[in-house]
């Protein structure tokens, strides 16, 4: 089975998955370090909220407009160009970390170009593997992608860790190569051919912008999908009181609150690694809908629980449960969505992720 799939997904797919997986490895990772760095320099947890604002803000503001780009631009040209804009930013945050540094202001304005560059990346990097692969093979290319994510987002910040341990700056020197190499894998990629808009002037530059938003909230499938979601994310984001709910509920030190912190990793990438070798072909909606009611007793176990087993195994599904939804949304939107709008869709439902992600800061 796994030589049929070989055959059946273009080896530049792979080179994609792979770039993607570098991205995430070292925005991840080097955000980790950045939080420690900034936490060491102030000790004050605001500035960690703060960090993660200047993190996020660029996508939730930028959105559309780089949907629109995206859909404008050869996409691979366009990721390669935003890698490199993270790998210039990661360079600067190695100087600056080789300084001594005692004001964090910088960080925080170096953060926000990372998150300008990453508003541009995310979007042409997700569109750019669903352009290259046969229908038939989008499921498990969606599935492969969550894995790239997932191994990104473990690996990269123990990595760094070490990394840090090892000489402080060394992290975001990594960072730079990682991201450089990235977009050097993508000039050996060939264009995806999707046919690119083509429209001039501000006027129509924000009417292609605002068309993205309209096509969601006219196809049904899209717009219940991810309001679905995001109803149940920001009303059930009991993920973000881990650390509250280890310390005051459980009674558990860090080591503890790691394993429940890992807990979300495990139940996302045991998904993932499913959804490869076997990806949902029927009764999407029922599955969606069901996933989403597990998801919420799942958050409502974890909150009431006093047992540090039983909240393991709670963060354990209710994460499971997350992925899942997670995976219908990732094929139903680039499927639903035709191929010179893809990029714009895309960057809202970044939008919808930021949103997620800020609430829980």
């Amino acid at each position: 089975m796994d030589q049929e799939i070989e055959e059946k997904i273009p080896l530049k797919i792979y080179a994609v998955l792979f770039v993607s997986f570098l991205s995430i490895l070292a925005i991840v990772g080097q955000i980790t370090i950045l939080g420690k760095q900034v936490y060491d320099i102030t000790g004050r947890e605001l500035d960690l909220g703060l960090l993660g604002l200047a993190e996020f803000a660029p996508t939730f503001l930028l959105a559309p407009f780089t949907g629109s780009i995206a859909d404008r631009m050869d996409r691979r040209v366009l990721f390669a160009w935003a890698l490199l804009g993270e790998g210039a930013v990661s360079i600067t945050l190695f100087w600056y970390a080789t300084t001594n540094p005692t004001s964090v202001m910088p960080i925080f304005g170096l953060v926000i170009v990372l998150g300008i560059c990453r508003a541009f990346a995310a979007p042409s990097g997700r569109a750019l593997a669903v352009d290259m692969s046969p229908i038939s093979t989008v499921p498990r290319v969606v599935a492969f992608s969550s894995i790239a994510m997932q191994s990104g987002v473990i690996i990269g910040p123990v990595l760094f860790g070490f990394l840090f341990v090892a000489y402080e700056p060394l992290p975001y020197l990594v960072s730079a190569i990682c991201l450089g190499g990235g977009a050097f894998i993508l000039s050996f990629v060939p264009s995806s051919k999707v046919q690119q808009i083509k429209t001039s002037g501000a006027k129509n530059a924000l009417a292609d912008a605002l068309e993205g938003f309209k096509f969601i909230r006219r196809t049904p499938m899209l717009f219940g999908a991810i309001s679905l979601d995001l109803a149940a994310v920001l009303f059930g984001g009991a993920v973000a009181l881990l650390p509250a709910i280890a310390e005051d509920r459980l009674g558990v030190g860090a080591v503890g609150l790691g394993w429940l912190r890992a807990a979300v990793g495990i139940g996302a990438g045991a998904v993932a690694i499913t959804m490869a070798i076997r990806p949902l072909g029927r009764r999407i909606g029922k599955t969606l809908l069901f996933v989403v009611a597990i998801f919420g007793l799942g958050t409502i176990v974890l909150g009431l629980s006093q047992n540090y087993a039983l909240a393991f195994v709670a963060v354990l599904v209710l994460s499971a449960a997350d992925a899942v939804s997670m995976f219908i949304r990732a094929t139903l939107v680039p499927l639903a969505t035709p191929g010179h709008m893809r990029g714009r869709v895309l960057a809202l439902e970044r939008f919808y992720w930021s949103i997620k992600r800020t609430w829980r800061i």
